[in-house]
């Protein structure tokens, strides 16, 4: 995407070099549109640096120089043109004032006016110019024309005073950047094959063995791929969730279940993920009867389920296949051996006792393991984002796959 990013003067200015070189590593490219206020704070030439191209500071070009040329009077038009998304990070009172009144009195004031891609704003100031009633008015002004608001984190700020106001992490204004930027249809023409949640193995009429999967992780992945234009095939274990809109949904309770089902689909798909707690183990023996309680210890013997993304992995020819590896601990080397045992394209790996990971949360935090060598590691996020940026690598792995060189290399 074409990103450009404007910063305003403030203290946080200095956290948008970081912004800057995050969005660059996912493939953006930036242009930065400066404040006057803004370089106070950070010098355009660390902006210039890093992206490598010319930082906007003036309106009418250089205004120490007298460089003001036609070129230079309609060079908000230009760029309001090529650019696929304004985003002010961070953006001031002043800013987010002159946005909401229209007024255009230096470059990024009048970009935002003649801009018609999507707008992200993510404000930075002291706690009470945020609470006041002024800037709120202002912001509900943005949020009625569409423009994105990433909500201000709370704690200590510059001034010395603690409260909402400080900019966000920038995994969150990231969160938002996807949401905002997202190519919602590029998986059309394909078939999604998603399991999800867990299994239970009887022991007796009463009691079975299962794990703490909620199915949440698999749920989002399913409803991503469907917004995304996927035909959604959806292998639920048994969760207390809604059935994400336009995905087909399967019910199976034990592992075997889930081997049969995933094996009678999966050749109606192109990509699958794999994203199920199966267990692993199942009671050897099913009683016909409530085992009573007793005294002595009571031992249960267990055996192996299927591998079912070992079996499916074996078979898949051009599809592209996900796993996960919910680990304890070695997590990246446990996920590397799964990667090349499995036969999988892409392991999605985390440590489910980190804060934010591990089963039913709205959050994760995952590595993302990929057969060509990429490990990308995700911060703490919503795992509907996860799911996007999952579904981001299955595009990327996919586009690989199909590419002249790997059709030639097939040959």
């Amino acid at each position: 995407m074409r990103i450009t990013l404007g910063v305003t003067g403030g203290v946080a200015a200095y956290k948008a070099a970081e912004l800057v070189r995050q969005l660059q590593q996912e493939g953006h490219s930036i242009s930065v549109v400066m404040t006057r206020a803004a370089r106070e704070f950070v010098t355009p030439l660390t902006f210039a640096a890093l992206t490598g191209q010319k930082v906007i500071t003036d309106l009418f070009g250089d205004s120490s120089g007298g460089g003001a040329n036609l070129e230079s009077a309609i060079e908000h038009i230009a760029v309001a043109q090529r650019t696929d998304l304004l985003l002010v990070a961070p953006a001031t009172a002043d800013i987010i004032a002159k946005f909401a009144h229209g007024v255009a009195d230096d470059f990024l004031t009048t970009l935002y006016l003649a801009c018609t891609a999507p707008v992200v704003v993510a404000p930075a100031m002291n706690v009470n110019m945020w609470n006041h009633a002024a800037t709120q008015e202002n912001v509900g002004t943005l949020l009625a024309r569409g423009v994105k608001i990433v909500q201000p984190d709370e704690g200590y700020l510059a001034c010395g005073m603690t409260g909402p106001g400080r900019l966000a992490g920038l995994e969150n204004i990231l969160g938002v950047v996807h949401e905002v930027t997202r190519v919602q249809r590029d998986l059309e023409g394909e078939t999604v094959l998603v399991s999800a949640g867990p299994t239970c193995e009887d022991l007796d009429p009463v009691r079975y063995i299962t794990n703490r999967s909620s199915g949440k992780m698999g749920y989002a992945v399913a409803d991503a791929a469907a917004k995304r234009g996927a035909r959604v095939i959806l292998i639920s274990g048994p969760v207390m969730l809604e059935t994400p809109a336009g995905a087909e949904r399967v019910d199976v309770r034990t592992a075997e279940e889930m081997r049969r089902a995933v094996g009678d689909r999966f050749s109606e798909a192109s990509i699958a993920i794999l994203a199920a707690a199966v267990s692993d183990y199942r009671p050897a023996e099913l009683r016909a009867e409530k085992i009573k309680k007793g005294h002595a210890p009571l031992a249960i013997s267990l055996e192996p389920t299927a591998d079912i993304l070992a079996e499916v992995a074996k078979h898949k020819g051009q599809k592209i296949v996900v796993g996960f590896a919910a680990e304890t601990d070695h997590v990246a080397e446990n996920a590397r051996k799964k990667l090349v045992s499995k036969n999988a394209d892409l392991i999605v790996a985390n440590d489910v006792t980190a804060e934010g990971a591990g089963f039913d949360r709205d959050t994760n935090v995952v590595t993302l393991f990929s057969r060509d060598g990429r490990d990308l590691a995700l911060p703490k996020m919503p795992k509907s984002e996860v799911a996007q940026r999952i579904l981001d690598e299955v595009v990327r792995l996919r586009a690989a796959l199909h590419s002249p060189a790997a059709r030639q290399s097939n040959v």
